[in-house]
């Protein structure tokens, strides 16, 4: 049976359990959820939107308690879970203010008669939501969902079930009604029942590749929609003209932000030949001088990661790339402490077909590799099965756009590191994922473009 639980990261202590959902449960809340629906629907954009603004607006009031939770749960500094909050906070507040025209009627130009396109929600959804942004991750496939008129099954990772408690909570007091939005402590077995279900119209997973998998198959033998948020290599490419502080900078926040633990986290670095060793020195010498330790305290760059088990697989790795010829310039071990942490680390020389090279590493070890040409570095970043997020920097932002257009990613930044924001989609390709989230696209995957035509 899953195990909901809270294990403190830091110190490995279990804090807290919380019961697993059981059948009649689960049947229970689809069951209100679809009911839920059929009103929730009808109901006015304008009327839903409130809902949101009022649940933005608890996220700022309750920013602390909250950032306090996911701290305890999976090691997040408490800065950076302050961060999430607002996040969260800005999600809700851009859906309120923008759900009305993102489902307004779009009149077509058609050759005979009139016609329309209404957009619709389509029914009951399930979420399914990771442990390393416990909140975020949970607001940008709720709140447009919730705008739409869709209501919202979450089933959240086992290590988070108080942020998941929190969210309910929180969307209660904006006095949202029962079944609109509903938290299930579901097992692996319930989940796939609730796929199944002819209630259920769609399913939103963010996670690992191999979940996707096996949501993906189970959705498309129900036939549901599925929005699939998984896994990526970025690239962090350096051309030769780059200004090498930012870059680096870049780099390090890229990597190293939440202990490496996120899907556009820069995990290659590829740097052109002619500035390849000074932008590794600057670059060692950043990583080295982060400070790793409590994440409730202040000043602290890296805490745990998110258990003893993610700490020992990037472990793994990073040993595996050694025993094949990759040198530790900085980290490569744990520090001598209880609780799931692991040294910022830099590799070189990773070899093609190890673990490192192929593989997704989460957790905070940056790859850095030496390219000869702008066309090795492009077919460098290319070669791999993901294809979510990357970086490219130089000087001359015309060759740095045309460096972007040449990788097969969804999402390129410029001169500065991946960031997510409300107003810009969010997604993939390759096996990094399918479907959109945040901005207007985020309101486009569960819905019904209905025709309305009059001759």
């Amino acid at each position: 049976m899953t195990d909901y639980a809270v294990t403190d990261p830091t110190t490995g202590r279990v804090v807290r359990r919380f019961p697993t959902a059981t059948e009649a449960e689960v049947d229970a809340a689809v069951a209100g959820a679809a009911a839920s629906f059929r009103d929730w629907r009808r109901r006015p954009v304008a009327e839903r939107a409130r809902f949101l603004a009022a649940a933005a607006e608890l996220h700022r009031e309750r920013r602390d308690h909250l950032a306090a939770i996911i701290t305890r749960e999976m090691g997040k500094t408490t800065a950076e879970a302050l961060g999430e909050v607002d996040l969260c906070a800005d999600i809700h507040d851009y859906y309120a203010r923008n759900a009305a025209a993102f489902t307004a009627d779009r009149a077509l130009d058609v050759a005979e008669g009139s016609a329309i396109v209404r957009t619709e929600p389509i029914g009951v959804l399930l979420g399914i939501m990771p442990w390393n942004y416990p909140y975020y991750q949970v607001a940008r496939f709720a709140a447009p969902n919730i705008a739409l008129g869709n209501t919202v099954l979450l089933k959240h990772a086992p290590s988070c079930p108080e942020s998941a408690a929190a969210i309910v909570d929180l969307y209660a007091d904006t006095g949202l009604p029962e079944g609109v939005y509903t938290n299930l402590y579901a097992t692996e077995e319930q989940v796939a029942r609730i796929i199944e279900h002819p209630a259920v119209q769609g399913v939103s997973l963010t996670g690992s590749e191999r979940a996707g998998r096996a949501v993906g198959a189970l959705a498309g033998r129900a036939m549901k929609r599925t929005v699939l948020e998984l896994g990526g290599s970025d690239p962090f490419i350096v051309l030769a003209d780059a200004d090498l502080d930012r870059a680096v900078d870049a780099a390090v926040a890229g990597r190293m932000g939440n202990a490496g633990q996120a899907c556009t986290a820069a995990k290659r670095i590829i740097v052109l030949d002619e500035v390849h060793d000074a932008f590794v020195a600057a670059f060692v010498d950043r990583v080295a001088a982060l400070r790793v330790g409590d994440p409730a305290e202040e000043g602290t760059d890296l805490g745990p990661l998110s258990s003893e088990t993610a700490a020992r697989q990037v472990i793994g790795q990073v040993e595996d790339a050694v025993a094949h010829g990759a040198t530790v310039l900085t980290g490569g071990d744990r520090p001598d402490r209880d609780g799931a942490f692991v040294r910022p680390t830099v590799l070189t020389g990773v070899a093609p077909g190890t673990r490192a090279y192929r593989e997704e590493i989460f957790g905070p070890v940056a790859v850095v590799h030496r390219v000869g040409s702008v066309d090795e570095a492009v077919e460098l970043a290319n070669d791999t099965p993901y294809g979510l997020g990357s970086v490219v920097f130089g000087a001359d932002e015309k060759a740095a756009l045309a460096v972007a257009d040449r990788l097969d990613v969804g999402m390129v930044s410029v001169n500065a590191p991946s960031r997510t924001q409300a107003d810009l989609p969010f997604g993939g390709v390759k096996a990094s994922g399918i479907g959109r989230e945040l901005g207007e696209y985020g309101m486009a995957e569960f819905v019904n473009r209905k025709l309305l035509r009059v001759p």
